[in-house]
């Protein structure tokens, strides 16, 4: 499915959503604990589906680059975003949808992957800086959602939202490392048990794994659930992949349920778009400099996509910020447009670098012309037969 198709799916479900607002009595729903603690939930499985899918080899290909984008990269596309719709439109609450934007969404990286132009070192790092920017974003969105909330109360805020934030990073390194322990030892147990054995424990292992969801859930920590998903990989590809897909799906279908349309949000949310796309394209190109990602730079400053975890924060914000949805959804649409439509225009233009370049002509398998008679007949010579 290309991007413009699953832009136009993902719509689509948002419009059978808001339909089902209009026949049924839900106002008010995004003011209730269980709104929240679904959206929570579906925010974490969506953290843990995108660190999951991570391939650790290509991780440590790409860590430096990786380390840089998922730090001072988010932080300068998150600047540069709640910077421009700040200035254009003076309110400093749409700087926390700005952050929500910021992330690049695996899912979308993931399912674009095989149609991609890009070096697979490059498809490498945009997975990996897709997958590991997705739970940074979440902290920052939830920390300036704070600031956003109380900012009359100044520096007094800031010291105390900051501690708070330290200390929700801190309890997320807990959690995450007393699950590594605990998956590490039931790893040891189950290798010394029969194999009969080994389906109960797995099961065992998964009832274990939900309580520390869940727990993570209610306290809010989850970062957690991004870092379990680095090691706690039970085969189970293809049934987290439909659950993925389901829960893209059902975020989509709630947006519409709460959806309030303004004309307003329209023209916020075309500049919000617009400047997460920009914001990539500037922050790639300053992350990109070494001469490894030269054939690729252009690909990569067009990687922009939004996804599970921008709608899934769209919701998660609404309670607070009135509109949130609405202006989120535009800017995922403009977004996943202008990737769909510059990335064509550019493969079209362009041919890949690395396609052409004999240094890097390694990267791509291509096939080996067919033997002349005369090579055959040499080889057969060569090698005593007939």
């Amino acid at each position: 499915m290309t991007a413009l198709w699953r832009t136009l799916a993902l719509l689509s479900s948002v419009g059978a959503g808001y339909a089902l607002s209009l026949v049924a009595d839900v106002d008010g729903a995004e003011s209730t604990a269980y709104y929240r603690y679904f959206v929570t939930a579906l925010l974490g499985f969506g953290l843990y589906a995108s660190t999951r899918g991570i391939d650790i080899a290509e991780f440590r290909d790409q860590l430096g680059t990786v380390l840089l984008a998922v730090t001072l990269g988010v932080l300068a596309k998150s600047v540069m975003i709640a910077g421009v719709v700040y200035l254009a439109f003076g309110e400093p609450w749409l700087m926390v949808l700005g952050i929500a934007v910021a992330q690049i969404d695996p899912l979308s990286v993931a399912a674009m992957r095989s149609k991609s132009k890009m070096s697979p070192s490059a498809k490498a790092l945009l997975s990996a800086w897709a997958s590991f920017d997705d739970p940074i974003t979440v902290l920052l969105t939830v920390y300036f959602t704070a600031l956003a909330l109380h900012a009359s109360n100044g520096a007094v805020v800031m010291s105390a939202g900051l501690a708070a934030f330290l200390w929700n990073l801190l309890w997320n390194l807990v959690l995450a490392g007393a699950a590594f322990l605990v998956w590490h030892g039931f790893l040891k147990v189950r290798a010394r048990l029969a194999a009969k054995w080994h389906t109960v424990a797995n099961v065992v292992m998964g009832v274990v794994v939900l309580a520390v969801a869940f727990f993570a859930v209610v306290m809010g920590l989850l970062l957690a659930i991004a870092l379990i998903g680095l090691f706690f990989r039970p085969p189970l590809g293809r049934f987290v992949d439909a659950a993925t897909q389901v829960a893209l799906y059902t975020g989509c279908a709630a947006m519409g349920l709460v959806l309030v349309l303004e004309v307003r949000w329209l023209l916020i949310g075309l500049v919000l778009g617009t400047a997460a796309y920009l914001s990539q394209i500037v922050t790639a190109f300053a992350l990109t400099t070494p001469r490894r990602w030269r054939g690729d730079r252009v690909r990569l400053a067009l990687g922009q996509q939004n996804g599970l975890t921008a709608i899934i924060l769209a919701l998660l914000l609404e309670p607070d910020f009135p509109g949130a949805i609405a202006v989120i959804a535009v800017a995922i649409v403009v977004v996943n447009v202008l990737n769909a439509v510059c990335n064509g225009l550019w493969d079209h233009f362009r041919p890949p670098a690395w396609e052409t370049s004999g240094s890097a002509a390694e990267q791509r398998p291509h096939r080996r012309a067919p033997d002349t008679r005369a090579e055959i007949v040499q080889r057969g010579t060569q090698s005593g037969s007939p």
